[in-house]
């Protein structure tokens, strides 16, 4: 139980971190590309990493061929759900995108339920079912202004692309997080990414370089926050619980951005705080309460039973 809660509680602080996410890209905005914002975190990231994951290379007496597993991962996975995203919502309505994402538990629960045999309980199905309502409520906005007609049917393929990408990258990882160290992961999948985006940032955004010396202290503290705690830390803690929890409870923790996200950026950005929204927020909270409580007990039970039955 002890081990379930810590775990459940450094998830909770993972996807507070994530909440700033959007934050962080609109304090960027106005100076930076999008392929930027994401590539010079992630190699910063990158290099802070570089020392400790050689470290644990050597230690493990893994070989090259042994990590290749993450240019699969990264290429298939990582690098579709950022660069696809960028473009679908360019192509789409920001609220498309918002509504959209909505299936990303559902389809990590699709690729769990294939990789790794993992199954949705009654427990889960009834949390997930909460977090709906509760997001859908925080996403009232998005929903009235939502238009999926054919003008934003190539952006909203490509959302999706994103979020099928992502999904199969949180179940793959959940695959072999047992050989590797949280250090080895996030580093490798990182190096993939930052050398698969390196094309797209010298040929879209070269400008960009030139633009640092300029930086005003709102772009700074975003991509300073997205260096430091978004793309290190938040990552770091992440691979570390995804040794101890499903993917799919991972998964619909998730809605916990949207629960967090939006107090966030009334008090950042200024923007309206609605009542709906609040109640939404309080429901997703609540979904994630009954995963963590709930769940997480009946899947001790679970292991206790088989422990039982193995033993007689």
């Amino acid at each position: 139980m002890k081990k379930a809660f810590l775990s459940w509680t450094i998830l909770f602080f993972c996807n507070l971190i994530w909440s700033f996410h959007f934050t962080c890209i609109k304090l960027t905005q106005d100076q930076v590309g999008p392929y930027f914002t994401v590539w010079l975190p992630m190699l910063l990231a990158t290099i802070f990493l570089a020392p400790y994951a050689w470290r644990d290379f050597k230690k493990g007496n893994k070989r090259i061929r042994d990590v290749l597993i993450f240019v699969q991962l990264a290429a298939i996975g990582a690098f579709p759900s950022q660069v696809l995203m960028t473009w679908g919502t360019q192509y789409s309505l920001a609220s498309n995108a918002a509504i959209l994402i909505l299936a990303l538990p559902v389809v990590t629960a699709v690729f769990a339920f294939f990789i790794l045999k993992e199954k949705m309980n009654r427990i889960r199905w009834i949390s997930f079912g909460i977090a709906i309502v509760g997001v859908l409520l925080c996403s009232t906005d998005d929903i009235r202004n939502m238009d999926m007609s054919s003008q934003y049917a190539v952006g909203n393929l490509l959302i999706f692309l994103a979020i099928l990408g992502n999904g199969y990258y949180n179940v793959g990882c959940k695959k072999v997080a047992e050989q590797y160290t949280e250090m080895e992961m996030v580093f490798y999948t990182y190096l993939v990414m930052v050398i698969l985006l390196a094309p797209l940032v010298w040929y879209y955004e070269p400008e960009m370089f030139s633009v640092i010396p300029d930086y005003t202290a709102r772009t700074w503290t975003g991509m300073i926050a997205l260096t430091l705690f978004h793309n290190f830390l938040s990552m770091l803690l992440f691979f570390k619980v995804l040794r101890y929890l499903d993917a799919t409870q991972v998964a619909l923790s998730n809605y916990l951005i949207t629960f967090m996200g939006l107090p966030i950026a009334a008090f950042v950005l200024g923007e309206t705080l609605k009542t709906q929204a609040i109640i939404g927020g309080a429901l997703v909270l609540a979904s994630t309460l009954i995963l963590t409580i709930v769940d997480s007990k009946a899947a001790r039970q679970k292991k206790e039973e088989e422990l039982v039955n193995v033993n007689p």
